[in-house]
């Protein structure tokens, strides 16, 4: 997938990344689309999922706010070398300087993680959300959305075990230590050039990505050699599986 700043998506034309109704309870028509979209597209969103439409809109304002600030407000919660979590605005994907800022945090405050990527390492070391002061009801609203996020996650990880045939608990126990964080995303105008890329083609290392897109559009994914619009919906979340699920099955 990739995402393209400022782009219009109001045409997409025949194919269109596949949308579910999840109200209610888990049934075979929900299992069955969901499985079909995992295998088809690797891509779906899903609406009546759960999570409050106000806390969503809530999330876009206070995000808004804070990378509205000055540079000196945002890089007072940067991430560093020791925590690799908070403001950023200098990463790369394949090499090639994104054309975006992010705030990235973890759902609970603190977390253990190996001290350095040696798979043998033994040794722990605790990373911190640092919040800003500003706005004030951020770290309130980043939480509380991280907790609805985490709750539809594993729904829908209980909804494509059943797909395949398995227990709907089948993966419960190998997340219960699990780390999960949140990022958010700010795509700036770009004077530079309409090939500039916000975030250039890439795929998600994790289990699933849930995904909030506001109204301006730009994400896009690749399928059979065709990159396909995906339409906002700002009732929506869009749903990526993440190269960890395609490798447990």
């Amino acid at each position: 997938m990739e995402n393209r700043p400022n782009v219009n998506v109001a045409a997409i034309g025949p194919e269109e990344v596949p949308v579910i109704d999840l109200s209610g309870d888990i049934d075979e028509r929900i299992v069955e689309e969901v499985g079909n979209a995992c295998k088809e597209w690797g891509f779906f969103q899903v609406i009546n999922h759960g999570v409050p439409l106000h806390l969503l809109e809530a999330m876009k304002e206070t995000s808004k706010e804070f990378f509205d600030q000055p540079m000196d407000e945002k890089k007072a919660a940067k991430r560093d070398e020791v925590n690799p979590v908070g403001y950023h605005d200098g990463e790369h994907t394949k090499n090639v300087r994104d054309w975006k800022e992010v705030y990235d945090f973890l759902i609970d405050d603190s977390t253990l993680i190996p001290a350095s990527p040696d798979p043998d390492c033994q040794e722990l070391r605790t990373i911190t959300n640092p919040w800003p002061e500003n706005p004030s009801q951020f770290r309130v609203v980043c939480q509380e959305y991280a907790r609805e996020m985490e709750k539809l996650a594993f729904k829908l990880m209980e909804i494509i075990c059943l797909s395949l045939g398995l227990p709907g608990g089948r993966l419960k126990g190998y997340f219960e230590e699990q780390t999960s964080f949140l990022r958010i995303n700010h795509y700036p105008p770009c004077p530079f050039s309409d090939l500039t890329l916000g975030c250039g083609r890439h795929k998600d290392f994790d289990f699933l990505t849930v995904l909030a897109q506001d109204d301006v559009g730009g994400l896009e994914v690749k399928r059979n050699g065709k990159w396909v619009p995906v339409k906002p919906d700002p009732t929506a979340l869009i749903i990526n599986v993440g190269d960890i699920c395609q490798v447990c099955f």
